[in-house]
C-alpha cells in the first residue's frame, strides 16, 4: 500500500463559520468542538492542505526524532491509523523535537520541519486551529 504515489499530507483548518469577536464563548466552543470531530462525519472542506511529503520521505523524516520519543510516535501516527490530528496540546513537544533533530536532516527535511513548525505555530496563535495528517495510499 505504499505506491509510488503514496504520500502524507498535513491539512489545517482553514475556514472558521463564527466570528470570533461576535459570537459568545460557548457558542464559539460548540462550533470548534463540531469542526474537530468534522472530519469522522465527513465534513472536510474546512479543512486545506498546507504540507504534503512522500511516503517514504516522511519515514525518513520521522526517523530523525529520536526513537521512542513522544514526538515522534505521535507523528508514526500515521501509519498506525491512517490519519492523526495534531492540535495544541501537541505543538510544543512537536516543534522542540523537530527543531533539535534539524541538523541530522536533510535540506528537504529541514524545509518540511520549517514549515510544521510555522503550522504549529499557528496553533499557538489561534488554539481552535488544529491540523490532520493524512496518509494517502493511491
Amino acid at each position: 500500500m505504499t505506491g509510488s504515489q503514496a504520500q502524507v499530507v498535513f491539512y489545517s483548518l482553514s475556514r472558521k463559520f463564527v466570528q470570533e469577536k461576535k459570537a459568545p464563548p460557548k457558542a464559539q466552543e460548540v462550533i470548534y468542538y463540531s469542526l474537530a470531530i468534522g472530519h469522522h462525519l465527513g465534513v472536510i472542506d474546512c479543512l486545506e492542505a498546507k504540507l504534503r511529503c512522500p511516503l517514504a520521505g516522511f519515514h525518513a523524516w520521522v526517523a530523525q526524532l529520536p526513537a521512542g520519543s513522544i514526538a515522534r510516535r505521535k507523528l508514526e501516527g500515521v501509519d498506525r491509523f491512517g490519519e492523526i490530528c495534531i492540535d495544541n496540546s501537541h505543538t510544543h513537544l512537536l516543534a522542540l523535537a523537530l527543531d533539535a533533530a534539524a541538523p541530522k536532516m536533510n535540506a528537504e527535511q529541514q524545509g518540511w520541519s520549517q514549515r510544521l513548525i510555522a503550522l504549529l505555530q499557528s496553533i499557538e496563535n489561534e488554539p481552535a486551529i488544529y491540523l490532520m495528517v493524512r496518509r494517502h495510499d493511491d
